[in-house]
């Protein structure tokens, strides 16, 4: 299993198109007061600011930062690009979002074999697209996408099965997907805080801090994860979710969350020649409690506006109190 995973891609296609931005902190949001950072380059990320992050949080810790509104089609053009090398690559590819995904690279070895591939996949992007991706190969989903977050940017690592919990066992908990500080905080209660000491945990235990997911979680610290690679042209519903670093409780940076998924879901509707009737929201609270709420129509949902809109009403319904760690928009 292969997860690519582009280097801070909005901030290295600007960075791309406007030479005079290399080398500096280039960071991505709306325009709002209240809206949140999309992305930034790795010269800011030296300075703490992060994905998700509200816009005037950043402000704070880098004042030097150059400071510009996302243009989605620029995105688009080299994510459909990128996802042609992966189609050209492997005939599953299930792309995450525009600039992630993963491919099952299993029985490829008349083609020089999973190893060989996965070089040629980050090759071809630095050379044809002047672009950096890091890369996880691995036996599975959650490990390979893993393994690409370890060596950012430009990383390629490869985990083979029998050094996968080797891996894991020193690692927090927190590398598990999902796991937040408030999570993170439960298990240290137990005298949990390693993947090693999680995957030895009684489930009883783990259940009082994760409910039902309890087992899945653990299968996860063994590095267990059964998941196929699932194509889009076979899915009956795209998505997009985010995880955040923290746990949100303002409706408003929430909101101009939403509105990115939106977009992302969106553009992904149209270049499928696809649309919905159902507008799906998902929110996890830092306990792994998740809700989610729907709304359908029977005129199709394909445009962001309209995403946004039906997304944003079932928001408005649901209680944020408690601190959101991740938020999806599913049609």
């Amino acid at each position: 299993m292969l997860h690519v995973d582009m280097d801070a891609f909005y901030a290295s296609v600007e960075q791309l198109e406007h030479p005079e931005l290399r080398g500096l902190p280039v960071i991505l949001g709306g325009s709002s007061a209240r809206g949140v950072v999309s992305t930034c380059s790795y010269e800011a990320r030296k300075f703490g600011v992060h994905s998700a992050m509200p816009l005037y949080r950043a402000r704070q810790l880098c004042p030097q930062g150059v400071f510009i509104p996302p243009r989605m089609q620029r995105y688009q053009y080299y994510s459909d690009k990128i996802m042609r090398i992966f189609e050209e690559t492997s005939p599953l590819v299930e792309q995450l979002s525009i600039d992630e995904a993963f491919m099952d690279l299993s029985g490829m070895e008349r083609r020089g074999g999973a190893l060989a591939l996965a070089r040629e996949v980050q090759q071809r992007i630095q050379d044809e697209l002047q672009l950096s991706a890091s890369v996880g190969l691995a036996p599975n989903k959650f490990l390979a996408k893993l393994a690409s977050d370890l060596r950012k940017p430009h990383g390629f690592v490869v985990v083979r099965p029998e050094e996968a919990q080797a891996l894991l066992a020193p690692m927090g908990v927190d590398k598990i997907f999902g796991i937040g500080r408030k999570a993170a905080a439960k298990l240290a209660q137990y005298g949990v805080l390693t993947v090693g000491q999680l995957a030895a945990t009684p489930l009883p235990v783990l259940a009082q801090v994760f409910g039902k997911n309890a087992a899945e979680v653990q299968q996860l610290a063994l590095g267990v994860d059964p998941r196929p690679v699932v194509p889009e042209r076979e899915a009956k519903s795209l998505g997009k979710e985010t995880t955040f670093e923290e746990d949100y409780t303002d409706y408003e940076v929430l909101r101009q969350v939403l509105l990115e998924l939106a977009q992302q879901v969106g553009w992904r509707l149209r270049r499928q020649g696809l649309a919905g009737h159902t507008v799906t929201l998902k929110v996890k609270y830092a306990d792994f409690r998740t809700v989610t709420r729907s709304t359908s129509q029977e005129h199709h949902f394909v445009w962001d506006e309209e995403i946004f809109a039906a997304a944003d009403a079932l928001l408005q319904a649901v209680n944020v109190k408690p601190g959101v760690r991740l938020l999806g928009v599913t049609v």
